[in-house]
C-alpha cells in the first residue's frame, strides 16, 4: 500500500556528505529542494548534482554555501550564479554519457530526488516529462525520494518506476513549471527558421535543441510531409505538426511510428498532449543521444544553436568567455549522429548578432570560451542572412562563407580580420 509522508520526514533521510541528484526541467522537485534548505542547519558538504534546474532552487543561494555545493552537469538560470562562484562548478560531459558517470561510480549517487506521476493500478509511477538522465539516477542511487504530483503527465517509455522502489513519497499537487518559446519568436528567428526549413527534405527525421530558433523552425514546416522526430527534447511547436499529420514518423528507419525524446519542456498544452500518449516514447538519454542510434534514422537533421562561431567554424555553445552559461548537452551527440546518417544534415542555427548587438560570427572565440562543436564536425551554419556550408572547405573558404551570412555591419570588420590572418583578400 502506498504511504505518503511529509517533505520534512522524506528529506530527513539525507545526511551530511551525501551526493544528491535532483530531477530537472519541469520535474525539478522544488518542494523537496526547499525543505532541504530548511534543514541546512544539520547538513554539511552536500554535493547537489543536476541538469537544467528550473524554478526557485533555494539551495543554490549564497546563504547555504556551507551546506550545499552545486555541481552542475548542464547549467541553467537558477544555478548559474552559484556555478560561476566558489559555491559550485560545472562538469563538461556529453549528455549521452552522463548516465555512465552514475553507473561507473564516477559520480556515485547517495540520493535521487525526483518528481513522478502518481502510481497506476499496477503501482507504477513514471518520471513524467524528464526521463533523460533521471532514469540512470534512480537506477543507481541508494535512496530515492519522490515528489508525487498528479499534474505530472504519465509518459510511456523508459520512465516507469514501481512505488515499492521509492524510499519516501511526498504528495504535492502543483502546476508544472512552463516555458513558451513560441511566444518569444521574433522576425529574425522566423527568417532563420525559413532558411533552415528549406534545408529539410520531406521524410527527414528531426532533432531540435532548446530555444526560440528551434520553435521558429517548427513554425516553418507546415508544407512538409512525413517528418519524423528523434530528439533529446520537445516543446510546444511539435503538437500542431503531429495533429496536422506533418510529423508521421513513418520513414525514420528506426523507432518508426513513434516520436522519440528524452524530455519535454513547454506549456500545459504540451503536457496534456503527451499525457498517456503511446505515440510519444520518453527514453533514457543514453539511448536517445547515442550517435550510432541517431545515425540509424534516415535523413537525420540536427538543429542546434550556439553562442559564438569563429571564422574557421569552431562553435562555442556553452560559455561566454570563461563564464559558464549552459553546458555541452546533446549538441555533439546529434551533430555527429546526423553527419553519419544517410542524407543527414547537422545544422548550427544562430542569429547574426545577440540582442545587445554583439556579433555571433567573430574572428576568434572569446578568451576562455569552450569549443563544443569542433571545426572538424561543422557542416551547415544558418543565420537570418543565409546558409554557409563549411564541410570540406579550407579555412579561407570557410571564412568567406561565414562572412557572407554575418550581419552586414560586421562584414568589413570580419574581412579585415580574415585578411590579417590569411594574408589574402577574402
Amino acid at each position: 500500500m502506498v504511504q505518503y509522508v511529509s517533505a520534512e520526514e522524506a528529506v530527513s533521510l539525507i545526511k551530511s556528505g551525501d551526493r544528491i541528484f535532483s530531477h530537472g526541467s519541469a520535474c525539478t522537485p522544488n518542494l523537496l529542494i526547499s525543505e532541504l534548505a530548511n534543514q541546512a542547519g544539520r547538513l554539511r558538504d552536500i554535493e547537489f548534482v543536476s541538469i537544467t534546474q528550473q524554478g526557485n532552487v533555494e539551495v543554490a543561494k549564497p546563504q547555504y554555501k556551507d551546506s550545499f555545493y552545486i555541481n552542475s552537469l548542464f547549467v541553467s538560470t537558477p544555478v548559474r550564479e552559484a556555478v560561476n562562484s566558489d559555491r559550485g562548478d560545472f562538469v563538461p560531459v556529453f549528455l549521452s554519457e552522463i548516465p555512465l558517470l552514475f553507473k561507473r561510480g564516477i559520480l556515485s549517487l547517495d540520493v535521487a530526488m525526483v518528481t513522478v506521476s502518481p502510481p497506476d493500478a499496477h503501482g507504477y509511477c513514471t518520471l513524467g516529462t524528464s526521463v533523460d538522465v533521471a532514469r540512470s539516477a534512480v537506477d543507481t542511487a541508494k535512496i530515492i525520494i519522490a515528489q508525487v504530483n498528479p499534474r505530472m503527465p504519465r509518459t510511456h517509455g523508459d520512465g516507469m518506476i514501481h512505488y515499492s522502489k521509492i524510499h519516501r513519497m511526498v504528495w504535492h499537487e502543483e502546476e508544472l513549471l512552463t516555458i513558451d518559446y513560441g511566444a518569444k519568436v521574433g522576425a529574425d528567428e522566423m527568417l532563420i527558421g525559413k532558411n533552415v526549413a528549406e534545408l529539410i527534405d520531406d521524410r527527414s527525421t528531426l532533432q531540435m535543441g532548446i530555444g526560440t530558433i528551434p520553435d521558429a523552425v517548427l513554425k516553418c514546416l507546415h508544407n512538409h510531409k512525413d517528418l519524423g522526430i528523434h530528439t533529446e527534447m520537445i516543446s510546444d511547436g511539435i503538437v500542431d505538426l503531429v495533429t496536422n499529420d506533418i510529423i508521421t514518423n513513418k520513414f525514420k528507419g528506426t523507432h518508426c511510428n513513434r516520436t522519440i525524446t528524452s524530455f519535454a519542456f513547454g506549456t500545459r498544452k504540451l503536457y496534456d498532449y503527451i499525457d498517456d500518449n503511446p505515440s510519444f516514447e520518453f527514453m533514457d538519454v543514453e539511448h536517445v543521444n547515442y550517435p550510432i542510434n541517431i545515425m540509424k534514422n534516415k535523413k537525420m537533421v540536427a538543429i542546434n544553436s550556439a553562442i559564438e562561431i569563429d571564422l574557421t567554424g569552431q562553435v562555442c555553445a556553452d560559455s561566454i568567455g570563461t563564464y559558464q552559461f549552459s553546458g555541452i548537452g546533446g549538441q555533439m551527440d546529434f551533430m555527429r549522429g546526423a553527419a553519419l546518417s544517410d542524407g543527414g544534415k547537422p545544422i548550427i542555427a544562430i542569429s547574426s548578432r545577440t540582442k545587445k548587438g554583439i556579433p555571433r560570427i567573430a574572428p576568434f572565440l572569446k578568451q576562455g570560451a569552450g569549443v563544443v562543436t569542433t571545426r572538424g564536425h561543422i557542416h551547415y551554419v544558418v543565420t537570418e542572412y543565409g546558409v554557409a556550408y563549411l564541410y570540406g572547405k579550407n579555412l579561407r573558404q570557410r571564412a568567406k562563407a561565414l562572412i557572407e551570412i554575418a550581419h552586414p555591419d560586421d562584414r568589413e570588420m570580419l574581412d579585415a580580420a580574415a585578411f590579417e590572418r590569411f594574408k589574402v583578400l577574402i
